[in-house]
C-alpha cells in the first residue's frame, strides 16, 4: 500500500505533543534529591544505590509491557498513547505527594527510609507510564522531515521542566527565609523540599491534562494510511518475544553507548549531592556518614538543585541548535562530541571547591543532556516499523535502567574501592566522567540509517 507523507505540524501542535514533558521531567528533578531525602531519613551513604534501584526496576518492567499495550490500544476520545499518559500522570503526583510524608505514614510500623523507598519505586514506575508513551507519540505524529525538530522541542520542553524541578527547593527555602520562616524539619524532611514536591505534583498534572486535552491522536485509518499500511496491517500481531528477537540492529549499537551514558549518569544522582557538599561546603563524613542535620548540608542540597538547574538551562539553550547541528553534520558525530564535553564537566568537578564555579562543570553536562536525552531516540524511531514503535521504544528503554540496575547492585563495590569510609564523595564523579567517555567511544560504532536532512531547518 503506497505510502502517504504526513503533514507537517505546527509548532504549537509540537509543542502540545511534549507538553506533559513539563511536569513529567520536573518531577524526576525533585526525584534527584532522593539521596538527600534517604540520608535525612537516616541511609547511610554506601546504601544509597540500593535505594535508588527502585526506579530502573520500574522502567525494565513498565516501559516494555506499555510499548507493546499502546501499539495495541484505541480508546475513543483518548486515542493509542494518551491514556496511559493520563494513568501515569494521576499516579506520580500521588506519590510524590506521598513521598514526602513517609516519616508520618510509616508511624513506627516500617521504617521510614524503606518505605520512601517502596514510594520511589511506585512513583518511578508511575513516571515511565507517563514518559514512554509520549516518546512513541512524537514518532507516530512527525515526519521525517521534522523528526529532528520534533524531539529537539521535546527536549526544550522537558528542561523546561528540569530547572522549574531543580530549582524549586532553592526558591521555596530563600522565601521562606525572606518571610523569616524557619525551614525546620517536619517529618525528618525540610518544609523546601516537602512543598517543592507538592507544587511539583500539580504541575504534573496540569501538563498532563494540557497534553491529554490538546493533543489528537491520527485514528487506525489514518495511521495506517500515512504509514503505508493497510489497517489490519498496522493492527500488529507478533508476540512480543518475536518482536525482540527480530529487534533492529542499530538498537543494540545504541544500547552498549547508553550503557555508559546511564552508568555514568546514575553514578551523579546517587553521589554528586553528598560529593558537592564535601568538595565546595566543607562537609566530613564522620563513620561513613555525613551530618544531613547540618546547616552547611541543607545549603548543599539547595545548591545541589540550583547547580542541576544551571544543567538544565545549558540544555534548554542547546536544544534549539542541536537538531540544526545534526542536519548539517549528521546525528553522530554531534552525539559523540556532546558526550565528551559532558565528561569534561563530570571529571571537573574533582577539582572545583568554588560553588561558583561549579556552574560551569554543570554548563557542559548540560550540553551533553540536551543531545542524548533526544537523539538515540531521534535514531531510534527512524529506523523502525511505525506499527511497532510504542514496543520498541519500550524495549529501547531496558538500555537506559539495565546500566542504573548494575550500578545499583555494584555501585558500593565501586565506592568502597574508590572512595572507602573516609573518602570525598566526589571521587565517584570522576567515575561518572569515565563512563561517559566510554560512551562517546561507542557512538563510532552506531549505524545510523535512517538519518535525514530536514529542509526546513537548514534555511
Amino acid at each position: 500500500m503506497e505510502k502517504i507523507q504526513k503533514p507537517n505540524l505546527t509548532f504549537w501542535q509540537l509543542w502540545n505533543l511534549s507538553f506533559a514533558y513539563i511536569g513529567i521531567q520536573l518531577g524526576y528533578s525533585l526525584q534527584g534529591q532522593m539521596s538527600g531525602i534517604y540520608s535525612s531519613l537516616g541511609a547511610d551513604d554506601r546504601i544509597l544505590p540500593l535505594l535508588w534501584l527502585g526506579g530502573p526496576l520500574a522502567g525494565i518492567i513498565v516501559q516494555p509491557i506499555i510499548g507493546f499495550a499502546s501499539d495495541r490500544t484505541w480508546i475513543k476520545g483518548l486515542g493509542r498513547r494518551i491514556p496511559f499518559l493520563l494513568a501515569g500522570g494521576i499516579l506520580a503526583a500521588l506519590m510524590m505527594v506521598l513521598i514526602v510524608n513517609s516519616k508520618f505514614i510509616a508511624g513506627g510500623w516500617i521504617s521510614a527510609v524503606l518505605l520512601a523507598a517502596i514510594f520511589f519505586l511506585f512513583m518511578d514506575c508511575s513516571f515511565n507510564l507517563s514518559m514512554q508513551p509520549l516518546r512513541s507519540l512524537m514518532g507516530d505524529m512527525v515526519n521525517d522531515e521534522q523528526r529532528n525538530k520534533g524531539f529537539a522541542i521535546q527536549m526544550v520542553l522537558l528542561n523546561i521542566g528540569a530547572i522549574v524541578g531543580f530549582a524549586l527547593p532553592f526558591v521555596i527555602a530563600w522565601a521562606l527565609n525572606a518571610l523569616g520562616w524557619e525551614n525546620e524539619k517536619i517529618g525528618g524532611i525540610n518544609i523546601s523540599m516537602s512543598w517543592s514536591f507538592y507544587i511539583g505534583a500539580a504541575i504534573l498534572l496540569f501538563s498532563v491534562l494540557w497534553s491529554t486535552i490538546r493533543v489528537k491522536e491520527y485514528p487506525p485509518k489514518e495511521f495506517a494510511m500515512y504509514n503505508g499500511l493497510s489497517e489490519d496491517d498496522a493492527k500488529d500481531k507478533d508476540s512480543f518475544w518475536t518482536i525482540l528477537k527480530t529487534t533492529p540492529k542499530v538498537m543494540f549499537q545504541l544500547a552498549i553507548v547508553q550503557f555508559f551514558v546511564w552508568m555514568g549518569l546514575f553514578c551523579m544522582w546517587n553521589y554528586g549531592l553528598n560529593g558537592v557538599a564535601q568538595n565546595c561546603f566543607g562537609l566530613e563524613r564522620v563513620n561513613g556518614v555525613i551530618d544531613t542535620n547540618s546547616a552547611d548540608f541543607v545549603a548543599a542540597q539547595n545548591w545541589w538543585g540550583i547547580a542541576n538547574a544551571v544543567l538544565s538551562v545549558c540544555a534548554l539553550i542547546f536544544s534549539f541548535y542541536w537538531a540544526n547541528l545534526a542536519n548539517k553534520y549528521g546525528r553522530k558525530i554531534v552525539y559523540s562530541a556532546a558526550l565528551l564535553i559532558g565528561a569534561v564537566g563530570l571529571i571537573s568537578i574533582f577539582f572545583i571547591h568554588d560553588k561558583y564555579v561549579l556552574f560551569l562543570s554543570m554548563a557542559c553536562l548540560g550540553i551533553a543532556t540536551a543531545v542524548f536525552n533526544g537523539i538515540p531516540f531521534a535514531i531510534v524511531s527512524a529506523n523502525i516499523p511505525a506499527q511497532k514503535m510504542g514496543v520498541y521504544m519500550g524495549i529501547f528503554n531496558l538500555a537506559i535502567v539495565f546500566p542504573q540496575i548494575v550500578f545499583a547492585l555494584f555501585g558500593g563495590f565501586l565506592f568502597d574501592a574508590f572512595v572507602g569510609t573516609e573518602g570525598n564523595n566526589v571521587i565517584m564523579l570522576v567515575v561518572s566522567g569515565v563512563f561517559m567517555i566510554c560512551a562517546a567511544i561507542s557512538v563510532v560504532f552506531v549505524t545510523d540509517k535512517g538519518e535525514t536532512a530536514t529542509p526546513e531547518l537548514k534555511k
